[in-house]
């Protein structure tokens, strides 16, 4: 029938992967057994106090030589916490710094396969005919800039504020021998002034 969910992704799960896991699992135990003695202490100093209030003093001392030796074990514990807690942090920076390794790795293999596509004397003829394209276009520019005067610059300005200020610009003569003749606005007669239609001229004439 096959598998009707479909396939499931499985990841690779390395041994540092589950070192990790294990150590933090140790450290989890750890905290929960503090916890625990915290709680405890707390009870047995209250007991203490209760024992000593009703004159039972070498039971209370007993208990409290109990409560020491626990918050002894207590340090100890959290010694064992800080360890894990240390041994985890540097297995997980050596899977970032795997990673990184891998990573240099994948980019040292790209920059081979670049190197393979373009050579060195290909980069270096780009390079020249970029650098020489810079320097022939600074040499127009510097051409361009010495060829004029001030007298021709300050003409080149003004004639150029002239264009600028010219509202209509005259259409070139090629466009204009194209165009139908508009007769001039004192040659145009008055609506009134037109001569009759030929069809009320006829008219008339009857």
């Amino acid at each position: 029938m096959g598998n009707l969910f479909g396939k499931r992704k499985h990841t690779r799960v390395t041994e540092q992967d589950k070192a990790i896991l294990q150590l933090k699992q140790q450290r989890d135990k750890l905290r929960q057994y503090q916890k625990r003695i915290n709680l405890q202490l707390e009870k047995e100093r209250l007991l203490a106090k209760q024992l000593l209030k009703n004159g039972k003093k070498e039971k209370a001392l007993l208990l409290i030589k109990k409560k020491r030796y626990q918050e002894q074990l207590l340090d100890k514990t959290e010694n064992q916490i800080g360890n894990l807690e240390r041994m985890v942090q540097d297995l997980e920076f050596s899977q970032i710094e795997r990673k990184v390794i891998e990573g240099l790795k994948v980019g040292n293999d790209c920059l081979k396969k670049m190197h393979e596509v373009m050579s060195i004397d290909e980069v270096e003829r780009i390079l020249d005919e970029t650098q020489e394209g810079i320097e022939y276009q600074k040499q127009i520019d510097e051409m361009l800039a010495g060829s004029l005067s001030q007298e021709d610059e300050d003409a080149v300005l003004a004639e150029l504020e002239a264009i600028t200020q010219q509202g209509d610009l005259e259409l070139p003569e090629v466009l204009s021998d194209e165009l139908p003749e508009v007769p001039a606005a004192s040659e145009r007669k008055p609506v009134s002034e037109k001569e009759p239609s030929k069809k009320k001229r006829e008219l008339l004439a009857v």
